[in-house]
């Protein structure tokens, strides 16, 4: 396996544009080709934060004092650990949520599981996937920060890492500093997809059942069941899914669906799709690639690497803590399209202009006709936020949102 646990210090691009990353790799993962994209990307960032600071727009980010989100195998023992307590930590916690509402609600983790149940319209439809799903993330890094005492930022997954043999991964191989590991075998009749066959489901693999190793094999998920694609879950008390339905984690670590989200895939829809509604669509498989065998997309794909319950439930997968590393992904992956031409995309929000465009199978409520002034409502999580200030992860809520991936 690729566990070499020592890394060496990052000094990328010096002397070309006169920075460097302060953080670490792990030497055992080459740089692929989204890695490569992303530092040639990184003076068009230093340009556009010149040009901000420069036409004074009330942000103190610079690239210097950015917060660095890592890949979780880039990450120190010490620092894998420290983040698994802070996960912990949460799910000791009491939650926020109204007991008249949530019942089910065991915890602060929870309280984001439910957010996201409720809430699945806001956060889903077009002008707002993106965009909610950077402020759902930032609240939960905050809440690992500033309630769980956790020092560093929430990693990501660079699914390109986990195609080859994710179970024997620093990610998943089910030791103290993983974020656990399979589940047992319990066949399922795969992922139901909506392309013809034979790419209808993504098939089963080898898990389904419950974790039975790593920091989160005692783990009790409360929330849901609402959408779940594994067998012999117990129903929720209530029909909305919000009531308490205590059971184990599950998963089905899936080799079939991280496929299709390997870095050749990231790097078309980056380098290829200069649009929004296309790198939007192209961002959720649609429409199908011909004679393509993984045509899920990077959504499902990564959503789908976790599987199982409620990792794969549509509306409770944030009740798997790998559903921060998935988004996480996606959130780099939008933010070096964004960085690649910012003057025209860093405010561009898909579905203005895009009647046929893939809703993510879920209605959108209403929004302004500029949906940068549409607001992001996460409930009793958080504050709700103009759109416009989500789209910029460099300057955002007036300043506060400052961090950058590496």
């Amino acid at each position: 396996m690729k566990g070499i646990q020592g890394v060496v210090q990052l000094s990328l691009l010096v002397g070309a544009w006169g920075w460097e990353y302060k953080t670490k790799r792990n030497p055992a993962f080459p740089l692929d080709v989204v890695d490569k994209l992303q530092d040639e990307t990184m003076p068009k960032v230093q340009a556009w934060l010149d040009k901000q600071h420069k036409a004074g727009k009330a942000t103190n980010c610079t690239l210097e004092n950015a917060a660095v989100r890592q890949e979780w195998s880039d990450m120190t023992v010490e620092t894998r650990q420290e983040y698994v307590r802070a996960v912990l930590c949460l799910q000791k916690k009491s939650p926020r949520a109204p007991k008249d509402k949530v019942p089910g609600s065991l915890s602060r983790f929870d309280d984001f599981v439910a957010t996201h149940m409720t809430q699945a319209g806001e956060l889903h439809g077009p002008t707002n996937l993106f965009a909610a799903h950077r402020y759902f993330i930032y609240v939960y890094e905050k809440a690992l920060r500033e309630e769980c005492g956790y020092t560093g930022y929430q990693p990501y997954m660079n699914y390109d890492r986990y195609v080859a043999d994710p179970l024997n991964s620093l990610l998943f191989d089910g030791s103290p500093a993983s974020m656990s590991g399979n589940g047992k075998l319990a066949p399922y009749n795969g992922i139901p997809q909506p392309f013809p066959r034979p790419y209808d489901r993504i098939p089963a693999d080898q898990g389904g059942g419950c974790v039975t190793t790593g920091p989160f094999k005692d783990m009790v998920v409360s929330l849901g069941p609402k959408g779940s694609v594994v067998r012999d879950i117990p129903p929720n008390p209530q029909r909305d899914g919000l009531g308490s339905n205590p059971r184990c984690l599950r998963r089905d670590v899936n080799r079939f669906s991280v496929a299709g989200a390997k870095a050749n895939y990231t790097y078309h829809l980056i380098t290829q799709h200069n649009d929004v509604d296309s790198f939007y669509n192209r961002y959720l498989g649609q429409p199908q690639l011909k004679g393509d065998p993984n045509p899920w997309g990077l959504h499902n794909a990564g959503h789908y690497l976790i599987g199982g319950d409620p990792g794969g439930d549509f509306y409770c997968s944030p009740g798997d803590p790998l559903f921060y590393f998935h988004h996480g992904a996606l959130d780099r992956i939008w933010w070096i399209w964004q960085m690649n031409d910012p003057e025209n995309r860093i405010n561009a929000v898909p579905g203005q202009a895009m009647p046929g465009g893939h809703n993510h199978g879920r209605r959108q409520t209403t929004q302004p006709k500029n949906a940068l002034d549409s607001v992001i409502d996460l409930g009793w999580t958080a504050p709700g936020v103009r759109l416009e200030e989500m789209n910029d992860q460099l300057g955002g809520l007036g300043g506060e949102m400052c961090y950058i991936y590496v």
